[in-house]
């Protein structure tokens, strides 16, 4: 049988912690997967999913690669926070032409970086965006991209979360700071301020989010942003004592993130200078307001935190004690109102 149109998904990223998620859950939903990959060797194919090989900075290749789609999922990044500058506009406006060509609607993983301390503590979709970083600066102009594009009859979805984790994700705050891939929990090592909350985003539930807006398509406005509650830590410490708690370890210190020895070696390596930039999300608190997702699904979906770190943990190959695996369970995605 021909592919349905309206029920194929191009995915820029599928292999990507948010991409690759995304992809899963529309998966479920019963789309059809085509992944953008740039070296299908370098991660497994899935038999279920089609591939097309190219770059995101290629819009020929981005174009053609969405014929027939109803989605693109633009779940791409420079790696490391490296090269934001020069890459990401670029990609998105090669997404924009190709939804534009195929008449598919774009979903874009957003963050909270498109804010500044004066819209903290709680944002909501309309909180004004006065950046102070550079990399929010680039976020507030990928959108206005997407607003542009959708006076020309371009459908897009924003879905703004907090710090992602999961357990197919490496490059974020959880696994390159709280704990190390592939060993043992000696320590967690945590970048926020003592007292201040954070805003963390588990993966499968922001992606089980992207499914299930994409399922009220008809319903969905040309240009729609939500934002995603996610796994609040009011004061910092949910995070650090649940993962103690998961892993086993109940007694390994919490020791403070060494933004110091960072600023010393800014002066050489890019991605570090992009790190020290985020500082100012930890040091305040700003969550997001989910009351417009929350009218519009009638629920956000939610795992429990000690099992969505439990699912991470183990993805990462972070070794757990007998008694934490011998109280593993089954991942239960729940709606949270």
């Amino acid at each position: 049988m021909p592919e349905d149109p309206s029920r194929i998904a191009l995915v820029l990223g599928a292999h990507g912690g948010v991409g690759g998620e995304t992809a899963l859950a529309l998966a479920r939903h019963g789309w059809t997967i085509r992944a953008l990959v740039r070296d299908p060797s370098k991660a497994p194919r899935r038999a279920d999913w089609s591939y097309v090989v190219g770059d995101a900075m290629n819009r020929d290749t981005v174009v053609a690669a969405a014929g027939g789609a109803g989605l693109i999922v633009h779940a791409v990044n420079p790696p490391g926070y490296r090269g934001w500058n020069r890459l990401v506009l670029p990609m998105i406006d090669n997404t924009i032409a190709a939804a534009e060509t195929n008449g598919a609607r774009i979903l874009l993983p957003g963050t909270i970086y498109n804010y500044g301390r004066d819209a903290y503590p709680l944002l909501s979709e309309e909180s004004p965006q006065r950046p102070a970083t550079r990399k929010g600066e680039i976020r507030v102009r990928l959108e206005a991209r997407l607003e542009a594009a959708a006076a020309r009859g371009v459908r897009a979805l924003v879905l703004r979360a907090g710090d992602y984790f999961g357990r197919s994700a490496r490059n974020n705050w959880f696994s390159q700071a709280l704990v190390k891939p592939g060993q043992k929990l000696k320590a967690v090592t945590y970048p926020g301020a003592p007292g201040v909350g954070h805003a963390w985003a588990y993966l499968p539930d922001v992606a089980e989010t992207f499914a299930r807006l994409a399922e009220r398509e008809a319903d969905l406005p040309v240009f729609a942003r939500f934002h995603f509650d996610g796994q609040w830590d009011a004061d910092g410490t949910a995070m650090t004592s649940a993962i103690r708690r998961v892993a086993g370890a109940p007694d390994v210190p919490i020791r403070a993130f060494p933004w110091g020895l960072l600023r010393l070696i800014a002066p050489f390596n890019e991605t570090v200078r992009e790190l020290i930039e985020m500082r100012p999300l930890w040091r305040q608190a700003a969550r997001l307001d989910n009351r417009r997702l929350v009218a519009f699904l009638g629920a956000e979906p939610r795992t429990p935190l000690e099992q969505a770190i439990r699912e991470t943990l183990t993805g990462l190959d972070v070794p757990l004690s007998v008694t934490a695996r011998g109280t593993r369970g089954v991942a239960a995605i729940r709606a949270v109102p």
